[in-house]
């Protein structure tokens, strides 16, 4: 996977590309430091993914999304940003990206919104998908007794996994419970996303959510 980085920090770049290049199979093709330069970049090399920030000098990252869709519609947008309010998280999801990690975040969360984004699913970083669980926890149902009976049909790992992750734990939490690499527990969400029919993280954490809540 093909990367490029927009930041204006310099560090934060560094720090950045030294991440994404110890991990397996991704390659940080150019960094960029603005909206315009990520554009333009973009448009030349046509990486896979746009790692953009949202708050920069001159021309904000949600600026720059709007451009990368309309001129590199190939290229999936995910966002890296200190905000972690419902209103940015809506936005950029409006405006065509497909992963929002807050920069508090632990790496491995990077990775795999890096890893969805390019298999074409979303993700959010729990810290901003919270208030959509919550709204779904306070009433919101899911998609009855066929979902149900898939759940009990899956392999034991995946149904711990499942548990787990309604219970509030986090991929690299499950992984150490489980005693298994962090890579064994996204192809074991992978696997379960497509049993159960989940379209992206949000729908199987909100799945899972349902299951871990039931009497």
């Amino acid at each position: 996977m093909r990367v490029l980085i927009c930041d204006d920090h310099t560090l934060v770049r560094a720090g950045l590309r030294r991440l994404l290049e110890s991990f397996d199979d991704i390659e940080v093709v150019a960094e960029a430091s603005s909206a315009d330069e990520a554009v333009l970049r973009t448009q030349q090399l046509l990486p896979h993914i746009v790692l953009l920030d949202l708050s920069m000098p001159g021309r904000n990252g949600f600026d720059a999304l709007v451009e990368l869709r309309r001129t590199c519609p190939e290229t999936a947008v995910v966002i890296m940003s200190m905000h972690n309010d419902a209103l940015h998280v809506r936005e950029a999801l409006a405006r065509g990206a497909v992963g929002f990690v807050v920069k508090e975040a632990a790496p491995a969360e990077l990775e795999i919104a890096i890893r969805a984004a390019a298999a074409g699913r979303t993700f959010l970083s729990p810290q901003v998908s919270a208030p959509q669980l919550h709204g779904y926890r306070n009433g919101k149902r899911g998609n009855g007794h066929d979902q149900d009976d898939t759940i009990e049909g899956l392999p034991r790992r995946q149904r711990e996994i499942l548990q787990a992750l309604g219970a509030g734990r986090t991929t690299k939490q499950i992984a150490a419970d489980l005693g298994i690499s962090v890579k064994t527990v996204e192809t074991h969400r992978s696997r379960m996303m497509e049993a159960l029919g989940c379209r992206n993280a949000s729908e199987l954490l909100r799945v899972a959510m349902r299951h871990h809540d039931r009497p």
